[in-house]
């Protein structure tokens, strides 16, 4: 298949699971015109395609339950039980069984398109170093969760650049159109604190992957303030279309669950819905609030370092065992070899 072809023959077998939102994916058509990391952000299916074949070696890594689509805007923060500032992946929608290898390749994948767009200064070579370090570092020591307390204190400093103007927040998530029906009203409402007033359902249009799927936000007054909660509708991974899985498990619980983490209290996983709480201080990473220069390799140590949490759910000794065993370099290749497979459907998809 061509891209256009994979993506027609995707989008199908979407629409065998759920209602599809025609006017967000009409969207997501256009952004994946923007650049080549907005492309490779909206394409999971496509690499889940690809990967195997472009990647022999490395997809023949030991299997774990793994992120699937992992890149730099898939890390954020939320508030644990404790109230306290964590940092990690926050987006499990393509969760499914695959080689480690996979999520190691396509972070760093990720990493060489921003770089391309200007937002990394460091090599190709340092950034595979980075992410290598923080990821065997990780395993070898059992995990920790990324708490921004007393720990990692430069990492906090990152973060709370990145929280967001609440006025603006609020202001931006009432901007949405009103929800129209299917709204999953009685879901929201659950999560949300005993409020007296009023609650507004809105449409919300987000992420590049998931476009095309429902979002709902509820937002209410409650306890001296704004509160939100969402609703985002989830399908089997794509890896599993490309598997021809017909099983139609979600794996998002068990990856979540399975992880080295200070989990979200506010996170559920239910009825083919992930509800959460959407707030000024639960924020993702992005691009233009990257670090530059001197911060970049311990981002990427960090990141590599999170990755590594979220495999530990499984046993750790195989992976230690083949990631030794890799010649050096490995994953500048792998990743260089994806790179050039993604810039070629780019360029495909804005010629169509």
């Amino acid at each position: 298949m061509n891209i256009v072809e994979s993506t027609r023959s995707f989008e199908a077998w979407l629409r065998r699971h759920i209602s599809i939102v025609t006017r967000d994916l009409k969207v997501k058509h256009e952004a994946m015109k923007e650049s080549p990391f907005v492309f490779l952000r909206a394409t999971f299916y496509r690499w889940a395609q690809l990967w195997a074949e472009v990647c022999p070696k490395p997809a023949s890594a030991p299997t774990i339950l793994a992120i699937g689509d992992l890149h730099l805007e898939n890390f954020g923060t939320w508030r644990d039980s404790e109230g306290r500032l964590v940092w990690g992946v926050n987006d499990f929608d393509e969760a499914y069984p695959l080689p480690y290898t996979n999520d190691l390749v396509r972070l760093a994948a990720s990493v060489f398109l921003a770089r391309r767009e200007g937002h990394f200064e460091i090599t190709r070579p340092t950034i595979c170093e980075a992410i290598l370090e923080g990821y065997a570092s990780s395993l070898e020591r059992g995990g920790r969760p990324v708490v921004l307390a007393e720990r990692n204190i430069w990492l906090a400093a990152i973060a709370v650049k990145q929280l967001r103007n609440p006025r603006k927040f609020w202001g931006q998530l009432r901007a949405h159109d009103p929800a129209e029906p299917p709204v999953p009203a009685s879901l929201l409402r659950r999560f949300l604190p005993p409020t007296r007033g009023k609650v507004q359902f809105f449409e919300r249009l987000a992420g590049k992957g998931s476009l095309g799927r429902k979002r709902c936000v509820a937002i209410a007054d409650a306890v001296g303030g704004h509160v939100a909660r969402e609703a985002k509708a989830i399908v089997p991974s794509a890896a599993a279309w490309v598997e021809g899985d017909r099983s139609r498990r979600i794996y998002v619980a068990d990856a979540i669950r399975q992880a080295v983490r200070s989990p979200d209290p506010f996170l559920h996983v239910l009825d083919r819905w992930i509800v959460r709480r959407l707030a000024p201080d639960c924020v993702r990473v992005e691009l233009d609030d990257l670090p530059r220069s001197r911060d970049e390799p311990r981002l990427l140590r960090a990141m590599g370092w999170e990755t590594a949490n979220v495999h530990l759910g499984g046993p750790r000794a195989p992976i230690l065992r083949d990631l030794r065993s890799r010649r050096s370099r490995w994953l500048e290749r792998a990743a260089a070899n994806m790179v050039d497979a993604t810039l070629a459907d780019w360029r495909a998809w804005t010629r169509r």
